[in-house]
């Protein structure tokens, strides 16, 4: 086990921002929807910066800058020197690999056929179809059958015309094999977990991305081989999650031999206090005004995905949480453990679904409603972390540690 958290001391207790963030959250989506309806232009101007692959949004510059300082403040916390220690924890990071690889893909596709192609079908429209893009390689007349789709002929381009069902499964599949690479650590902090053993989490599931996302997902869309986006991906995980992260290191090193500890300690790190938590909400108004006209255009739609990916969240953080307390794992160890699993890399999921099936596809519609439902539901789940941290063994005393390598960070 670990002895020592790997980020800078902070003082206990939560702040204005954190004691009501579930009604800034909701709030801000409100404020998002109604920015989208309002000025739409203003969201679709801000929606195409953007950095593409094939055609396809892979990173949004106002996100990634948003993302920028909600993730900076994390970083700069974090002793770097401590993470190699954090990574000698073999318990948490096998928990979440597991989770995440071994079960979670699975339940996800087991979760959506069940709601999806059967207790909501009917809702959905049990004849409804969408049309989505052939796949790479694939060049068929129109009219031939390709799966469970049939190739039809869309103002003069070839498309693959499906049930409507399962483009809506293809979508919520995509977001059950991209675990959370950034926004776990906004969870894990806001849970006073360990940063430093998120961080070692978070490299080893980039990496297992890299390697996995691309069999898994043509093995449960079962519509052919995948294409594995490996541009999206490299730029996803190297923006929303190594830019900060080197940011964070070198700003860290850089002040504490300019100015010292204790002034690091003391006067930067107050001032970064409420910029996660700011950055957060700004980002959310952002991306909840590119895609406020989609959820007010389909609030019944809306509905159906959401209910399987809830449950989902749910099972997968349950299931994750109570094989940590099985594993005797400390609270600040079990917490980003359960919820790396639980919650998605929603801009990944996005851009493949994009770039595989086409932006107005039912599969890119389930990607956003991951986004919908993920920060409300990864809240509640932080608080129920908060709740239960009684459940686990309690951290056992230690010798006093050097400055800058105390406990949990707040």
């Amino acid at each position: 086990m670990i002895s020592k958290a790997c980020v800078t001391k902070q003082p206990q207790g939560l702040s204005v921002f954190e004691r009501y963030l579930t009604l800034w959250v909701l709030a801000c989506i409100g404020l998002g929807i109604l920015l989208g309806r309002l000025a739409p232009g203003l969201a679709k101007m801000l929606d195409g910066i953007a950095i593409y692959t094939n055609g396809a949004p892979v990173v949004s510059i106002p996100i990634a800058a948003c993302l920028f300082f909600m993730m900076y403040p994390i970083m700069v916390k974090i002793d770097f020197a401590a993470v190699l220690r954090a990574g000698r924890s073999a318990k948490p990071v096998g928990l979440t690999l597991f989770i995440n690889w071994a079960i979670k893909p699975f339940t996800m596709y087991a979760i959506s056929i069940f709601f999806l192609g059967l207790l909501f079908r009917g809702f959905i429209g049990a004849e409804a179809t969408d049309l989505v893009k052939l796949p790479l390689g694939i060049n068929l007349e129109p009219g031939a059958a390709y799966g469970v789709g049939r190739v039809v002929l869309e103002n003069g381009v070839r498309m693959l015309e499906v049930p409507l069902w399962r483009s809506y499964l293809a979508g919520t599949i995509l977001l059950g094999i991209t675990p959370c690479t950034a926004m776990v650590l906004v969870w894990g902090y806001l849970a006073k977990g360990n940063d430093g053993l998120t961080l070692v989490m978070v490299a080893v599931n980039s990496l297992l991305m890299l390697l996995l996302y691309g069999p898994l997902g043509g093995f449960l869309l079962g519509v052919g081989r995948l294409p594995v986006p490996w541009r999206a991906l490299v730029l996803s995980i190297a923006v929303y999650v190594a830019l900060p992260l080197g940011a964070g290191y070198l700003s860290r090193r850089l002040i504490i031999r300019a100015r010292g500890e204790q002034w690091f300690r003391e006067r930067f790190l107050p001032l970064l206090t409420p910029v996660t938590i700011v950055a957060l909400l700004v980002t959310l108004v952002l991306l909840f005004s590119f895609k406020g006209e989609v959820i007010v255009r389909n609030p019944l739609t809306i509905l159906w995905i959401a209910i399987p990916l809830f449950i989902q969240t749910g099972l997968i953080f349950w299931l994750g949480y109570g094989l940590a307390r099985l594993l005797r794992l400390r609270y600040e160890d079990a917490a980003p453990a359960a919820m790396i699993g639980a919650s998605n890399h929603f801009e990944v999921a996005i851009a493949t679904a994009a770039m595989i099936f086409g932006l107005s596809s039912g599969a890119a519609l389930a990607t956003v409603v991951g986004v919908l439902i993920e920060v409300p539901v990864m809240l509640l789940l932080v608080r129920i972390c908060l709740r239960t941290r009684h459940w686990f063994p309690a951290r056992r005393p230690t010798a006093p540690v050097r400055a800058g390598a105390g406990p949990a960070p707040h």
